[in-house]
């Protein structure tokens, strides 16, 4: 049976190149979805970092919104699905004014029942702050926070990273990654 899983973390704390570490490890045919859309330069050169840092090592797949459809179609090609990232995907969709929420119980609802190939999801635990000073920005503190939690309860393993290094929070501690 194939293990999903969550990683969680703060900004630049590891948590993709752990990710990527456990997809290396969890397969031969790997895939990169990447949910990012590039917006201004800044973005253009965080995702081409990103990318070199990667190499050929993993297929990227392209994705801001439709994150089930792109999951169920790359489960025929891949072994395992890396995305990369949750919190981006959610911003993408509140920028379309899309219902989050119901984006999330779907995404639930696919990796309920995909076995295709293990999925990684990997997001920024925005939850650990202070509170913010605007109404934007708790409403994307707790739909993340909501979407945190839901993706936890359904995924085998959840991991959170903090200086680089792994908590297991669920299932089994994390493979030795090297």
């Amino acid at each position: 049976m194939t293990r999903h899983c969550l990683v969680l973390g703060g900004a630049r704390s590891g948590k993709t190149a752990f990710a990527e570490r456990l997809a290396l490890h969890a397969g031969s045919r790997p895939a990169y979805l990447a949910t990012a859309d590039i917006l201004d330069h800044e973005m253009r050169d965080r995702v081409s970092s990103h990318q070199a840092s990667r190499g050929e090592r993993f297929t990227t797949i392209e994705e801001p919104t439709e994150l089930s459809h792109a999951i169920l179609k790359a489960g025929g090609k891949h072994d395992v699905i890396l995305v990369d990232c949750l919190t981006l995907w959610i911003t993408n969709l509140l920028i379309a004014n899309a219902d989050v929420a119901t984006a999330v119980s779907e995404l639930c609802a696919t990796l309920v029942e995909f076995h295709q190939a293990k999925v990684i999801l990997v997001s920024n635990e925005v939850g650990l702050g202070i509170v913010p000073d605007n109404a934007m920005a708790r409403t994307f503190r707790d739909l993340a926070g909501s979407a945190h939690q839901r993706l936890a309860e359904i995924c085998d393993d959840v991991y959170f990273i903090a200086a680089g290094l792994p908590l297991t929070m669920k299932g089994d501690a994390p493979p030795a990654l090297n």
